[in-house]
Parts: C-alpha cells; structure tokens; sequence
C-alpha cells in the first residue's frame, strides 16, 4: 500500500501515526482519553530514551500532534503524559 506522505516517525511507525489520526476524529477529550493513554505507551516504547527527559511530557505531546495532522490539542495530549507519569511516580514542575 502507497501513501502520499511520510512517516513522522519511523520508530514509532506508520499504524501508531493512522492511530492518532483515528484518535482525533473522537468527539470528546473524554472519549480519546483511553486511546491517548494507549498510543503514549507505544511512543514510550518505542522511545525509551524520552524517559528521562525534562520536558518528556512536551516532546511527546508534539510527535503526537505531528502524526494526527494537527488534528489534536497540544495541551490535551501532554496532560495525558503527565498524568500517566504521576500516577508511576514522576511529577512536574
């Protein structure tokens, strides 16, 4: 199969960047909450070296927004990675 366009990233690949298009034609943040959740685990794997980043939760946040076409909230997207990251014990500033 042929795409016009090119992978955002090729560590996190091309169904992780179709995923975060799918993500953004959910209807609420409530809705895409989960799905966030799912596609910043994959990135984190994909990414191991993000862990430890300062601004983890920024960088993350911009790849997804990248791979959804601008289709997502910037903001929205690095609240998740926050979350997520408090919930296992880091916390921002």
């Amino acid at each position: 199969m042929k795409y016009a366009e090119k992978i955002t990233d090729r560590q996190v690949g091309r169904n992780a960047e179709l995923f975060a298009r799918a993500i953004a034609r959910k209807e609420t943040p409530e809705a895409r909450y989960p799905y966030l959740r799912i596609l910043i685990s994959v990135i984190e794997q994909a990414h191991p070296e993000w862990n430890q980043a300062p601004k983890k939760d920024k960088q993350i946040a911009h790849l997804i927004v990248q791979m959804s076409q601008d289709t997502l909230d910037f903001d929205e997207v690095a609240e998740v990675v926050r979350v997520r990251d408090e919930e296992r014990g880091y916390f921002y500033d």
